[in-house]
């Protein structure tokens, strides 16, 4: 059955030759009947969202939000989709104007070209000389490939291969993504193997005739990756056109959708826009707070939960950081004490085993030592940060890492933007850091950047000075092995997510800025 082309202009065809269709078999799936409805972009489409092409509004981003649910599990994989198409053809202006045009924060896009697999010795020298094979499918990295989308497609983070093509080599360094709403995978062999189709569910093949991929492909080659004209006309001849004509032109047929002349087609990007937007919508990638406030409100407070003891102490620093009235540095000041014991209650929840050491006078003392390997600190910027003297104060060499999450105005979704975590964190208790917790939004979306780090769910103390019934519910639920600290816990949320009665927006009175009029108190570390 051929593929649906999308209109502009007219509709071409798919050429498929029943000889390269043979060689194939073992790589691609039978297609289905032609009683077999193909998807068609208009169709699905519930409502008409505005294709913005403005990368103002189009936030693209490693970081992901929360979309798990109160048992901690993905509630709906994301949407992939393949591109595929010969080299040069436009797949990556093609991805890329898909992104802006969808308008939407959590979109990934991940290269084909990463996945080269490592060259021998001798395939090193045939690369130098242009007599390697790039453009045949045992190139690449399919094992990888495959497990490295599978992640992403769950939601967790993965590292991907830097490939230098000056010197046909993978670099030592990777870099770390994030899963999200959407995964755009684009390459040459997208469609080359029958487990890797399985993850794309929307197929496009973009087409765009041969002498102007030549071009393009020459343009790219001398000015991008250092190669002369004589040996990218050889590379051409002598692999891609045949690879092009064996591999890649016959999986058009596979496609949902072909995009003729790449990305001159506005109209086929506009209906593919559409259609990822109907899917979104029918698998609900969004963050019901209200609901998940309902769905807890009469739930007893967690075991996990530990409650600074209200002594009339710390009720009455309570009483001072709670008074509008307060002033910034008697705020400041007291913000700080009940810091301070906080960070020493959270401390005395670490393990400890017996030890015995000897004092001046000769005698032995029965003690106690922390059994960890070392305790990290990290923050949720800005608020959480005001926490790190504390914790400096009473551990001595603690390490430091940071996080910003923001929340999307257009989504209310919480949005990673930064991230600076130490190494091997993976071995250490981590003590996370923010000063007010009202839907939870926010801490569960650092603890699942933790997890993602290798963070044992068990290793991580939740600690902030004020919280939320909704907010404490939240994290427990998601993560039910997380150790939630706080001075106090207020019962009620108001319709625009602030702790009632709370203490104002934490990050404003402490920093003596400005609270925006619709802040919410979750929103301390992302009003900067």
């Amino acid at each position: 059955m051929a593929a649906a082309p999308v209109p502009e202009g007219a509709p071409v065809e798919p050429h498929d030759s029943s000889s390269s269709a043979e060689s194939l078999d073992r790589l691609y799936p039978a297609v289905g009947s032609t009683k077999t409805p193909r998807k068609r972009t208009t169709s699905q489409c519930k409502s008409e969202p505005p294709l913005l092409r403005t990368s103002k509004r189009t936030i693209y981003t490693a970081g992901r939000p929360p979309w798990y649910n109160e048992h901690g599990t993905q509630s709906k994989e994301a949407f992939v989709i393949g591109l595929g198409g010969g080299s040069a053809s436009g797949k990556t202006t093609v991805a890329t104007m898909i992104i802006e045009a969808l308008d939407v924060p959590w979109v990934v896009l991940l290269s084909m070209d990463s996945f080269y697999k490592v060259l021998t010795k001798q395939q090193q020298e045939q690369a130098a000389s242009n007599d390697f094979n790039f453009d045949h499918p045992d190139a690449f990295d399919f094992d990888l490939i495959i497990a490295t989308l599978k992640k992403l497609k769950q939601g967790k983070s993965v590292k991907i291969p830097i490939y230098d093509f000056t010197t046909h080599s993978r670099k030592k360094e990777w870099k770390t993504l994030y899963g999200a709403n959407v995964i755009i995978f684009e390459g040459i062999m997208a469609f080359a193997d029958k487990e890797l189709l399985k993850l794309l569910d929307l197929k496009i093949f973009v087409d765009t005739d041969s002498d102007i991929r030549l071009v393009r492909r020459l343009r790219r080659d001398i000015s991008e990756r250092g190669r002369d004209i004589e040996g990218v006309i050889k590379q051409y001849n002598k692999f891609v056109k045949p690879a092009f004509d064996q591999y890649i032109q016959p999986t058009m047929r596979l496609a949902d959708i072909v995009v003729p002349r790449g990305s001159g087609n506005t109209v086929a990007i506009d209906l593919i826009v559409q259609h990822v937007h109907s899917q979104l919508e029918e698998r609900k990638l969004r963050w019901d707070m209200a609901a998940l406030a309902s769905a807890h409100q009469c739930h007893p407070l967690p075991q996990t939960l530990s409650v600074l003891k209200s002594t009339p102490q710390v009720r009455g620093m309570h009483t001072i950081i709670r008074n509008k009235e307060t002033s910034r540095d008697e705020f400041i000041f007291y913000s700080k004490r009940l810091m301070r014991l906080l960070i020493e209650h959270a401390l005395s929840l670490l393990p400890f085993q017996s030890c015995t050491v000897q004092t001046p006078q000769g005698h032995d003392y029965e003690g106690r030592t922390y059994s960890g390997k070392q305790i990290t600190g990290v923050s949720i910027l800005r608020a959480g940060e005001t926490m790190e003297p504390a914790l400096r104060a009473v551990c001595k060499d603690v390490r430091i890492g940071t996080i910003l999450i923001q929340t999307n105005c257009n989504t209310g979704e919480p949005e990673l933007h930064y991230l600076r975590l130490p190494k091997d964190i993976s071995e250490d208790h981590v003590i996370l850091m923010d000063c007010t917790v009202s839907t939870g939004a926010a801490a569960m979306m650092a603890v699942r950047v933790l997890l993602d780090h290798d963070v044992p769910e068990d290793k991580i103390f939740l600690l902030s000075l004020l919280m939320a019934e909704m907010g404490v519910h939240s994290v427990a639920y998601a993560f039910p092995r997380v150790k939630i600290i706080t001075t106090a816990v207020d019962k009620k949320v108001n319709d625009l997510f602030r702790i009632i009665p709370g203490i104002g927006n934490f990050g404003d009175r402490y920093f003596g800025t400005d609270a925006p009029p619709d802040w919410s108190d979750d929103e301390d570390a992302l009003s900067t």
